[in-house]
């Protein structure tokens, strides 16, 4: 009964619990490797995520993204 209301809890409360973990998690990434460090660290995260999310939904390479965005050569 204790694990079902458990997981209710954290059901019902997704959103609050998400940003407590990301609090706990950033907190302690800045005590551990200093605030600098983390909001690098932080930004190299969301850039992968970006580039993996466009990656998903234009069925792209890696290859075509970073030409795009860094052409190499005039066309």
């Amino acid at each position: 009964m204790g694990l079902d209301r458990f997981l209710s809890f954290l059901q019902n409360r997704r959103g609050r619990v998400i940003g407590a973990l990301i609090g706990l998690i950033f907190g302690v990434s800045v005590m551990a490797i200093g605030l600098f460090w983390t909001l690098f660290i932080g930004v190299c995260v969301l850039v992968g995520y970006f580039v993996g999310k466009r990656m998903d939904e234009e069925k792209e390479g890696l290859s075509e993204i970073l030409e795009r965005y860094f052409p190499l050569h005039d066309k």
